[in-house]
């Protein structure tokens, strides 16, 4: 007597057997669906909609003080071509990249000392404390008093509205990462010096980068503030004159270059940021659903 074997096929719809066998396979999706899912087309019709509305608002209310759009593209694409911009950008950018550099060189060592050193952050937290809820913009003054009206005051500035956030972020990203991975590196035999290098900083290293992107926007407002409230150069004081004099078309223009570049450094920053910390994103699932080819 011979053992026989029955072998059931799935049956799809009424009564119809599926002859399809193995996994089923992705459908790409077509040129349009992509197109809707990425964010640009999004971002371009929503700055269509601003534009829109900021030159029917100026046409109907507007008046001398308040400008087209059309009447501040053409602005800003005069102010592209005059030197005095330039000098402008290149006065308050020294303050930008030295008051920045000397905010990631100070805040990232402090932050991850306090983040793992709990000792040392009860002597600090008072301070990082109040820095946090000091208003910068009333220490302007103060820094003036000190650096005089020069660049060390700028940089000073700029330095004090950056270092917060990177020192805040980065003791952040330090107690992020898994006790037990300090543990387990200690039980291999691992001194303080390997687990910085191998276990703490990578495992900050996202909260750190997170921490340079804000530090940085928080930078371009310092650099801009410290020239519209006391010293009076660089886009500040271009800014200032052009106010002074009524001339409301390149006032806008100003501003929307400082616009363009803040959102340009932060971009860069961003893409800086998942760069450097691709390994500690999770992998996404597939985006569409598999589809039979049959």
């Amino acid at each position: 007597m011979t053992a026989t074997t029955t072998k059931t096929t799935p049956r799809t719809g009424r009564g119809r057997v599926s002859t399809q066998a193995g996994p089923r396979t992705v459908r790409r999706p077509g040129p349009l669906r992509r197109c809707l899912e990425r964010k640009l087309p999004y971002q371009l019709l929503t700055f269509v909609l601003f534009a829109t509305a900021w030159e029917l608002y100026a046409r109907a209310r507007g008046g001398l003080l308040l400008p087209g759009f059309t009447e501040t593209l053409r602005a800003t694409v005069a102010l592209l071509g005059d030197a005095e911009l330039w000098r402008a950008l290149y006065v308050s950018n020294q303050a930008l990249v030295l008051g920045f550099g000397l905010a990631v060189v100070v805040g990232v060592p402090v932050g991850t000392a306090l983040g793992r050193f709990r000792l040392l952050e009860r002597y600090a937290d008072v301070y990082l404390n109040i820095l946090l809820v000091t208003p910068v913009a009333a220490v302007i003054p103060l820094l003036v008093m000190s650096f005089g009206v020069g660049l060390a005051s700028r940089v000073a500035l700029v330095t004090a509205f950056s270092v917060v956030m990177v020192i805040v972020n980065s003791r952040a990203g330090v107690r992020q990462v898994d006790p037990a991975l300090i543990e387990m590196a200690r039980s291999f035999g691992a001194g303080e010096r390997w687990i910085w290098r191998w276990v703490l900083l990578p495992g900050a290293l996202p909260a750190i980068m997170t921490g340079l992107r804000l530090g940085l926007g928080r930078a371009v407002t310092g650099m801009v503030l410290v020239e519209l409230l006391m010293v009076s150069d660089g886009l500040g004081g271009l800014i200032l004159t052009y106010r002074g004099l009524l001339k409301a078309p390149p006032l806008y223009g100003t501003i929307a270059i400082i616009l363009a570049e803040a959102l340009l450094l932060v971009t860069a920053a961003h893409w800086a940021e998942r760069r450097l910390t691709r390994w500690a994103r999770t992998p996404k699932s597939p985006p569409y659903p598999a589809r039979s080819t049959r």
